[in-house]
């Protein structure tokens, strides 16, 4: 055989162990963004329009959440948010459409506090996205619920489904880091994720405000004297 014919025999090998250790790379890196966001790898795969499109996106996200100075809440502030939520959900039971808007403004705080930006809600979303892909499909649906009832367009069910999805992202966003899914932990089941937001005994918020209407009186909405100023978006 020739010198040439071995060149180019050479040159085949050496392409189709380039293609196989390119297709092995690019399967390897579909995967793990498919771990780390989710349901969101298949929301941005359809708004793309085409996988490469779509994984530039991602990594682009990647990118932009390194730049974030993300911190965990100390316990006593976890805590104090955490008392807040019981107050907003008590409060759902004479106004839920105000109820609603105060635990959008409290996950916005709590996202504040933890180091995640706070101001439109798509650039929001493509922050949290990188860490909680998995519980993102609540927000964006508690996001479209307040939009209803600010119009007045939201029954009393709707609201009850916006809080248990505010709920959802709010203890993701509470827990330590490590302890969420961060898109690689236990994945929903398809269908209605309000029915997976919170632990059994807390899954419909009506039920709970229910329950803490039963035992007390109205409680104030806004937070308790001696929080921090950024407290205050809890008022009403």
């Amino acid at each position: 055989m020739s010198t040439a014919i071995w060149v180019v025999v050479a040159l085949v090998v050496v392409a189709v162990l380039a293609a196989a250790g390119y297709l092995a790379m690019t399967r390897s890196r579909t995967a793990r963004l498919r771990r780390r966001f989710g349901p969101e790898y298949d929301r941005v795969l359809e708004h793309q329009g085409g996988r490469a499109a779509a994984e530039r996106e991602l990594r682009s996200r990647e990118e932009r959440h390194q730049e974030l100075e993300l911190r965990d809440l100390d316990p006593r502030r976890r805590e104090e948010y955490r008392e807040q939520w019981v107050r907003v959900q008590e409060r759902f039971v004479d106004a839920p459409e105000a109820a609603v808007e105060q635990a959008d403004q409290l996950v916005t705080v709590v996202m504040g506090e933890r180091g995640y930006p706070t101001h439109g809600f798509e650039e929001k979303v493509a922050h949290l996205s990188v860490e909680h892909g998995r519980t993102l499909d609540h927000y964006r649906r508690a996001h479209t619920i307040s939009g209803k009832a600010a119009t007045k367009e939201a029954s009393t069910e709707d609201l009850r489904q916006a809080m248990v999805h505010y709920r959802a992202l709010f203890e993701e966003l509470l827990a330590p880091h490590g302890e969420a899914h961060h898109g690689r932990g236990e994945e929903h089941p398809t269908g209605n994720p309000a029915k997976h937001a919170a632990p059994h005994d807390e899954r419909h918020a009506g039920e709970r405000t229910d329950e803490h209407a039963a035992k007390h009186t109205a409680a104030p909405a806004g937070p308790p004297a001696g929080h921090r100023g950024d407290d205050r978006t809890m008022r009403s």
